[in-house]
């Protein structure tokens, strides 16, 4: 159904990280309920603000009873209030959430997003999100493994493992994030690959040459995403980051070096209330000095509840100047310039955000615009780049790959090495 004005319920997800997002679901809650409509809510927002005035009597299924949602609006189109916020436990240990082998239909048949573990160990003075997911609950690997094996076998061709810090999983339950990766690769088909999501400097600290030597591996992206948020050491220790900039920057430089090609992400906050004008200089100098290729920037919002919305803020004005000085720097470096004519396997899932193209990546997680041609869907595919923007590449496809070896899947291969080491050339 299309139009939610002819539903006869609204189901109404949330996010907590950003004071807009929040605004813009309760917005939606008291349209819904002008509109008359039986209302579940779920995400962050209720299960961090229970007594929330604005949602009181509203029915709500919390982060991890997702798995009850049909129970939930069953009894709500009763006319009955359902508030599921208990936490999953299994021999007195909290669990991470709903199990991973629920039914489900994606938003992309051939992409798997699997959680493997839920909440942090993280104490950071601005994040809501603490407040609604808790503390580190891991999905045991034998579960993940399992419903990666599924996933393949019903057609996807990529794993995206997701969580609130990668880098902190299984410190709950003795398992360590390379030991949960090299047991994935094993089950990983040659057409599959693995794309590793978000974690923070400190935990993923303690494994970066097993991290090296996954993220090398032929079905795992060479890519990471590390938010670093400040380059200064004071605002750091502010946010409760429990790293320092010089530990960041061994952290890139480290992966950079053993894992040629190696596409790192990362975030910045500007605007943080302790943040002075020299602070914000030492986060300019950062991102001179690494050029990251993809990098988010974010201004800052004070969640209630948390330290940081406690603190005196800075202007807004001087906020949004910073996240403009900020953009405007991401803006003058090109990543890509040099790659015109490069040769690249790509593994095609997606389409263009305007619908003209699909999209694929090759091993560093480039994007990479390629025909509509729909039997490319799903495949692998050698390209060549005949033009290059400031966040994408087009290549025209030279063959469809079939059951031949991929060029970066050979090891080791002296082409991988030689291509890694001329694309890392280009963006150091």
């Amino acid at each position: 159904m299309l139009d939610p004005h002819l539903a006869d319920l609204w189901l109404l997800n949330s996010c907590t990280v950003k004071g807009p997002s929040e605004d813009n679901f309760l917005n939606c809650v008291k349209r819904a309920q002008e509109l008359e409509k039986h209302v579940v809510l779920a995400g962050c927002v209720p299960q961090g603000q229970k007594e929330h005035p604005r949602l009181s009597g509203l029915s709500v299924v919390g982060v991890q009873q997702i798995d009850r949602v049909v129970e939930v609006v069953e009894e709500t189109l009763k006319g009955n209030s359902v508030r599921l916020f208990s936490t999953r436990r299994r021999d007195k240990r909290r669990l991470a959430g709903a199990p991973l082998d629920l039914p489900k239909i994606r938003r992309n048949a051939l992409i798997e997003i699997l959680p493997i573990n839920s909440g942090c160990l993280n104490h950071c003075t601005y994040c809501k999100t603490k407040h609604a997911r808790g503390d580190l609950a891991s999905y045991p690997p034998e579960e993940i493994v399992q419903r990666t094996e599924q996933a393949f076998s019903e057609g996807v061709v990529e794993v995206w493992l997701t969580s609130e810090d990668l880098g902190a999983y299984g410190r709950d339950i003795d398992v360590t994030l390379p030991e949960l990766l090299w047991q994935l690769v094993e089950v990983i088909p040659d057409n599959g690959m693995l794309r590793l999501g978000m974690t923070n400097p400190p935990y993923i600290m303690e494994h970066l040459e097993e991290m090296a030597k996954i993220l090398l591996h032929p079905r795992v992206y060479s890519f990471l995403h590390v938010p670093v948020q400040s380059g200064s050491n004071q605002v750091l220790e502010d946010m409760r980051r429990e790293y320092n900039i010089e530990d960041f920057k061994y952290l890139v430089e480290f992966l950079r070096k053993k894992v040629p090609g190696i596409t790192i992400a990362t975030d910045i906050i500007c605007g943080f209330p302790t943040e002075t004008a020299a602070d914000f200089k030492e986060t300019l100098s950062l991102v001179n000095s690494f050029k990251f290729p993809n990098l988010f920037i974010n201004q800052f919002y004070p969640r209630p509840g948390t330290p940081a919305a406690r603190m005196k803020r800075i202007p807004t004005q001087v906020t949004k100047q910073r996240s403009k000085e900020l953009t405007e720097l991401f803006a003058s470096y090109q990543t890509y310039d040099g790659l015109v004519g490069e040769e690249f396997v790509v593994l095609v899932t997606e389409t263009s955000f305007d619908g003209k193209y699909f999209v694929g990546h090759n091993k560093f997680y480039h994007q990479i615009l390629v025909p509509l041609d729909k039997s490319l869907l799903g495949k692998m595919v050698r390209v060549k780049i005949y033009e290059t923007g400031k966040y994408f590449l087009k290549g025209h496809v030279l063959s469809l790959i079939q059951e031949e070896p991929l060029l970066w899947q050979q090891e080791p291969s002296l082409q991988q090495q030689d291509s890694s080491q001329k694309w890392k050339s280009n963006v150091s």
